[in-house]
């Protein structure tokens, strides 16, 4: 019975020169295939032209080489683009790239589904599929930065890890990648240009904190009232406001980061004065800047978009209090690409 190969991609630089010597080969080959897989993104082995067809039979006799692939592009007529990827399980996650003037976005994920159940997001109606490994986060960043080169004529900007799922719930996975992606060895990325956008866990913002990640972090908190909170993020029964705002200050106090707060607007739920006032009461605990979201609706919730004038005295009284405060244009609503519904639906338009 032939053995089962192992996934080259989850071996370690060190793992990959163990190998080449205990099959009498040079351990620089191991720095080869390492560029190959990381820095080149190759996903097959034919495509490793600097090593012989004798190491590359080797390779692949011993290992198996998967990769994510494009299923489906959906393009919004504001110009962001949703695209469906389709891993080695036939399951689908989504990503997003934004242009936005000479700047270009993409939003990838982290998981397929969500367990999280927050009643505004249609990944949650997914449930939990399962984690990403590390391979298909990065693969991720490889096939949009790609896309984004040869049809915007632009490399990426900025990531972040704001698509389908908690990213602080698949940890090791998500800081393996972001390492691989910031790496010389790898795609070289300003840790600077990614951020981590999380409904906010205590335990994981102290572990990202003691371990000095140091890309940007979002938390989406969405009413700085326990009661309110609760109905919309149900982890936050488990995990209070004053346990996250402790959470957070500890993070600052480790890593000297900004966090940004997000904020979606409810109409009649979170956005009055006094809603206001104990969000600006929350922020004033650390370092941070607000992000105002615009609701983008999702079937089957009982939620919609705040006025506008609600909206403008929510962000007045804010800004009265000397708080940093952004308010975000929703991008990609006609194809369901913005913030809160991705759901892995596949159109073939291209």
């Amino acid at each position: 019975m032939p053995k089962e190969k192992a996934d080259i991609l989850s071996l370690s630089l060190k793992e990959l020169e163990d190998f080449f010597k205990s099959n009498n080969d040079k351990s620089f080959r191991a720095k080869q295939v390492y560029e190959w897989l990381w820095k080149k993104a190759v996903r097959s082995f034919e495509e490793m032209t600097n090593l012989s067809k004798e190491t590359r039979q080797l390779l692949n006799d011993n290992f198996t080489l998967t990769s994510i692939e494009i299923c489906s592009v959906q393009k919004s007529t504001d110009g962001t683009v949703k695209i469906a990827f389709r891993l080695y399980d036939k399951l689908i996650i989504e990503g997003v790239l934004i242009p936005d003037r000479d700047r270009i976005t993409a939003c990838i994920s982290s998981q397929a589904g969500c367990n999280l159940d927050c009643k505004f997001c249609a990944t949650a109606k997914l449930g939990l599929q399962r984690n990403l490994n590390t391979a298909e986060i990065f693969d991720q960043v490889v096939l949009l930065r790609d896309y984004s080169i040869k049809h915007f004529k632009h490399n990426l900007s900025n990531i972040v890890l704001m698509g389908m799922g908690e990213p602080l719930l698949n940890y090791e996975n998500v800081t393996c990648a972001i390492n691989l992606i910031t790496s010389e060895d790898g795609l070289n990325i300003s840790y600077q240009r990614i951020t981590i956008s999380t409904v906010g866990l205590p335990k994981m913002l102290r572990k990202l904190g003691d371990d000095k990640v140091k890309v940007n972090l979002a938390v989406s908190l969405h009413s700085a009232v326990d009661e309110k909170r609760n109905e919309i993020i149900p982890v936050n029964i488990h995990n209070p406001l004053k346990e996250l705002s402790s959470a957070l200050k500890y993070y600052y106090s480790k890593t000297e980061n900004r966090i940004t707060i997000e904020y979606i607007l409810l109409k009649d739920f979170n956005d009055s004065l006094v809603d206001a006032k104990e969000l600006a009461t929350f922020c004033k605990s650390f370092p941070c800047k607000i992000n105002i979201i615009e609701f983008n609706n999702v079937e089957n919730t009982e939620y919609y978009p705040s006025t506008h004038e609600r909206k403008t005295e929510f962000v007045n009284f804010l800004e009265s209090k000397n708080m940093i405060v952004n308010v975000r244009r929703s991008r990609g609503k006609d194809i369901d690409a913005a913030c809160g519904q991705l759901a892995g639906k596949i159109i073939n338009n291209e």
